[in-house]
């Protein structure tokens, strides 16, 4: 039985939606966030030594990191659904938007929420005269100055890739659209920007689709669907 070590409101979900795409049997094991610090809990390293989600436990088999869970699920468990054929030109954009997804649409979504927080961090009320203004400028000169205008070239980039071939492999749904989702559903809610139709179309399709619906049932509540 596969079992996955499921954080609310992270990239775990779209493991729980590839696993319903699938149509494979599995357990969820859920996670609540530290109020606090929105860290994962300690628990987590028991299952592994990072403490990150998602893990999935499959026999013996302990496989983390969100892209690798994705392969191995779509090359052990796939019977080869869900990926373009070897070989293909399909197959190329297939894994190229499977390491883009954290290798280059992540990182200025993390920046994007480091630097919100540090502009609007709470400072004790003694310090607040001094230190609050000069924080809050950090914040915002990271935003407008690097963040904001690597969000607009990443996802306009994405808007148009997706206008050109409907599904991120080419003009079929793969698990590539799942390991894209979460980026798109982040930036959607930390970073909207208008006259992205294409992204737009792409977020109602999938969460249209019975089994992203069913994930969600499994998952629990989910901030960014």
């Amino acid at each position: 039985m596969i079992t996955v070590h499921h954080l609310a409101d992270s990239r775990s979900q779209r493991v729980l939606w590839l696993l319903e795409e699938l149509g494979l049997d599995y357990t969820v094991q859920r996670y609540e966030r530290d109020p606090r610090t929105m860290l994962a809990p300690p628990q987590l390293r028991c299952v592994h030594p990072l403490g990150k989600s998602p893990v999935l436990v499959d026999g013996e088999r302990v496989v983390a990191e969100s892209g690798a869970i994705v392969e191995y699920l779509v090359e052990y468990h796939g019977n080869g659904r869900l990926q373009p054929p070897a070989g293909t030109e399909q197959a190329l954009r297939y894994r190229y938007w499977l390491h883009y997804a954290e290798a280059s649409a992540m990182p200025p979504l993390l920046l994007k929420l480091v630097a919100q927080r540090i502009a609007g961090a709470p400072i004790p009320w003694l310090l607040r005269p001094l230190v609050g203004p000069v924080a809050r400028r950090i914040g915002h000169a990271l935003q407008s100055d690097l963040v904001d205008p690597q969000l607009a070239l990443h996802l306009g980039y994405i808007d148009a890739e997706l206008r050109r071939t409907g599904w991120f492999a080419g003009d079929a749904f793969s698990a590539a659209d799942i390991q894209m989702s979460f980026p798109l559903e982040a930036a959607s809610k930390r970073a909207p920007q208008p006259g992205l139709s294409a992204i737009d179309d792409f977020l109602r399709r999938i969460h249209e689709r019975p089994a992203y619906q069913r994930a969600l049932a499994r998952g629990g509540d989910y901030a960014y669907a």
